[in-house]
């Protein structure tokens, strides 16, 4: 029998059965590449449409160097603000730079209960001299 037969019959049985937690623990685990790296962001602010972070830059960094993947579980939201971009200047900026997102681009509704999952930094002193 072919693999891809074997594995629609094994899927129906466990479909019919009550044993799907035997099925379960055999399924193959599939991890989805995020691009960039988890931000870490000085603060974030949610509106009732829009959402704004606050991040570390060296001088160059702006919107399209960020990316935000959210994630839906129920009536919740999750944002997750990911670097797909490095920010290559020379001339760090002491309190980060805003980056904001309507909840439109997020495809997001309006007033929608939303969470952050970056790791937050403190921005970091710049010496006056």
């Amino acid at each position: 029998m072919g693999s891809i037969r074997k594995l629609a019959l094994i899927g129906a049985v466990a479909l019919t059965t009550s044993g799907c937690a035997l099925f379960q623990q055999d399924a193959p685990t599939r991890t989805v590449a995020m691009p960039g790296l988890v931000e870490p962001i000085h603060a974030a602010a949610i509106t009732r449409d829009l959402a704004v972070f606050w991040v570390s830059s060296n001088g160059c960094t702006d919107k399209s160097d960020l990316f935000p993947i959210v994630a839906h579980e129920g009536a919740d939201s999750t944002i997750t603000l990911r670097r797909i971009e490095q920010d290559e200047c020379d001339s760090p900026v002491a309190d980060g730079v805003e980056v904001i997102w309507s909840f439109e681009e997020l495809g997001l509704t309006p007033g929608s209960r939303v969470s952050v999952n970056n790791p937050y930094q403190l921005p970091s002193t710049i010496p006056t001299t």
